[in-house]
Formats: C-alpha cells, sequence, structure tokens
C-alpha cells in the first residue's frame, strides 16, 4: 500500500457533487492499493499514519503526532499512486489492485486508522468522483509504502 501523507490545518472533500466532508487540523491520506498488498499490511500503515510525529510540540520541533493530539484524518482512495510512466506518455495502472481487494483494503485501513485515538476520520468514496479542498500545513508531506518495509 502507498500513501501520501499531508499535514494539513483544514481539508475537505466532495463525493458526487454531495454535501463536504471536512476535518480541522489532521492529516489528509491519499491511499493506493497495490495488487500484491494483503490485509498483513494494513494495520502497521494506519499505525505509522496516526502516530507519525509530524506536528510541532511547544519548542517548534516535529515531535507530536495525530493521534496524540487528537486530530482528525481524511482519507482519499487513489489508484493513480500506482501509476507507471516509465513508457510513453500514458500511465499504467496495472499493478494497481483490482476494484474487490482494493475496496476491501481500503475500508480496512478506514477501520483500522479509526481505532487509532484519532479525533475523527472522514473519508471519500472508493472509485467515486471527488473534488478534495486542503491547507497544507508546513507544508509537511511524506510517501509511505508498505514495500518498502518488507
Amino acid at each position: 500500500m502507498r500513501a501520501v501523507l499531508q499535514r494539513v490545518s483544514s481539508a475537505s472533500v466532495v463525493v458526487d457533487g454531495g454535501v463536504p466532508r471536512p476535518i480541522g487540523p489532521g492529516l489528509v491520506i491519499l491511499l493506493g492499493v497495490r495488487d500484491t498488498d494483503t490485509a498483513a499490511d494494513v494495520p502497521k500503515l494506519a499505525e505509522k499514519c496516526a502516530g507519525l510525529r509530524i506536528f510541532a510540540d511547544d519548542d517548534g520541533k516535529l515531535n507530536r503526532s495525530a493521534a496524540e493530539l487528537g486530530y482528525e484524518a481524511l482519507v482519499v482512495s487513489n489508484f493513480t499512486l500506482y501509476g507507471d510512466s516509465k513508457k510513453g506518455r500514458r500511465p499504467s495502472f496495472t499493478h494497481a489492485a483490482g476494484g474487490e481487494n482494493a475496496r476491501a483494503l481500503y475500508d480496512l485501513f478506514l477501520q483500522k486508522l479509526g481505532e487509532q485515538g484519532l479525533k475523527g476520520v472522514q473519508h471519500g468514496e472508493f472509485g467515486a468522483d471527488m473534488q478534495l479542498t486542503l491547507t497544507n500545513d508546513g507544508p509537511v508531506t511524506l510517501i509511505l509504502d508498505t514495500d518498502d518495509w518488507k
């Protein structure tokens, strides 16, 4: 699984033109699922996202986590994180997981992230048309890839 993690002061997603799903300070997580990912990858990634010390302490050092501060998260599925643009100008998405497996792992990630002590977890809808608005704080942006941990 691959997650692009952004520290935000606020963010919101609108799914299929519906009602905005906002968060205050916290994390925006763009989540991609690879064709070789399994449920075993999910708990560690959820724990890592919520527990990364990327928020400032009283001394201005990146020493506090979203979970520790009681912040929120907004998770949006994003198969394009596995786009391969080595050849030509049109990316290939052959390494992105297929619909049912990707949806199941995305849903499991939402569940496991919700167990990490965050104030709340908002999310987009798997496979839907979404508009994401965010105010990146810092900016602080990290890429986490479970393949790097194997």
